[in-house]
């Protein structure tokens, strides 16, 4: 599949959110869970001004997109999210290697992912390795997700 992978830009935010929350639904996940992760979901044209922040585009719209911040070389991947109709189409693959490259450039010794566990398999294929388990609470229950880790050369 041709997608374009460019910088993002602020008046992007809106779009993004809403390729976030179709993924994140895409899942299955209770609409009162959605609600709840409203914050973690939202992309603000600050995000984008203050992250690393890239999105695919097929014929010019917005399908994917991914968001990496770095602290003392070590990136953290703050989003990768792909619209549900092109999962599957190697479209998040192409964002992930996309934010390796980026990580290179930038000179992060590692990628941190803190992963929904429907994505775990992805990332686990791309070569990230599962390092340890961050727990939550969602609605009342326990949530564990797994954190993965991908050491750059």
């Amino acid at each position: 599949m041709n997608v374009e992978i460019q910088h993002a830009t602020p008046d992007q935010a809106e779009t993004l959110t809403k390729i976030a929350f179709a993924a994140k639904c895409h899942w299955g996940y209770p609409e009162c869970w959605i609600q709840l992760w409203l914050p973690i979901l939202t992309v603000s044209p600050e995000f984008i001004e203050q992250h690393d922040t890239y999105v695919a585009l097929k014929d010019g719209k917005e399908i994917g997109f991914y968001a990496i911040a770095v602290e003392d070389k070590r990136a953290s991947l703050k989003h990768l999210w792909v619209l549900p109709e092109y999962m599957g189409m190697g479209v998040g693959a192409k964002l992930f290697r996309h934010a390796l490259s980026r990580c290179k450039e930038i000179r992060a010794h590692t990628l941190e992912i803190e992963s929904d566990p429907n994505a775990q398999g992805f990332y686990e294929r791309m070569g990230a390795k599962k390092v340890r388990e961050a727990t939550s609470e969602v609605d009342g229950q326990p949530r564990i997700l797994p954190v993965l880790e991908i050491t750059l050369p």
